[in-house]
């Protein structure tokens, strides 16, 4: 299974997705291979969702006075716009702290990386869907498509591609009955992930 993850899959692969469908609790998965280009954030710092357009959309936590924390550095991925009210904002979000990652298996990917391998990483993932529910503290007010990986494997993989600057191949078993989206949300995300991905900062017009 290693040696198959350690490159580029051509299609989906039944004995892959009855091995990590085996770890997941029943339901209804949709599977799909995607190509991500990871950017690793950091809470508070440059590029976080959650201190970034998140407080753009619903300012500041009220009690606390600050933003969200999602209490580990996480990847962003791919984002782009929905529609004239809406945004898709993508993330891959690792189950141990990156600091947790063995460096040498990370050069270790991120050196075949730099000789073209594209490597494939799997995660269990889902889609949310929110908007603020009135226009109260926005800045930027509009809906978010909020999709997001959860790895069940490849967390060297995606520091190697995040610090070299390369790309992954993603096998994502997106969890129907877990999103917080419609069954015609799902079937958009094909199309609208094959959208140019936006450059960092850009906003759609609400």
């Amino acid at each position: 299974m290693q040696e198959r993850l350690a490159g580029r899959l051509s299609e989906l692969d039944d004995d892959i997705l009855d091995a990590f469908g085996s770890l997941l609790p029943e339901g209804d998965y949709l599977p799909s291979l995607l190509r991500v280009e990871p950017r690793l954030v950091t809470p508070g710092q440059e590029g976080d969702y959650f201190s970034g357009e998140q407080v753009a959309a619903w300012g500041i936590d009220a009690f606390w006075g600050l933003p969200e924390h999602p209490r580990t550095p996480y990847y962003r991925t791919f984002e782009t716009v929905v529609d004239e009210g809406a945004h898709l904002y993508e993330f891959v979000v690792p189950m141990v702290p990156p600091s947790w990652n063995e460096p040498e298996r990370v050069e270790e990917y991120a050196e075949q990386m730099r000789r073209g391998a594209v490597p494939t990483a799997v995660a269990v993932s889902t889609l949310d869907l929110c908007q603020p529910a009135l226009d109260l503290h926005s800045t930027d007010y509009h809906g978010h498509w909020g999709l997001a990986h959860f790895l069940l494997d490849g967390h060297h993989k995606l520091a190697a591609a995040a610090s070299v600057g390369r790309p992954v191949q993603l096998l994502s078993l997106l969890a129907l009955g877990e999103s917080l989206a419609a069954p015609d949300d799902h079937r958009r995300l094909a199309a609208l992930r094959s959208q140019p991905s936006l450059s960092r900062g850009t906003r759609p017009t609400p």
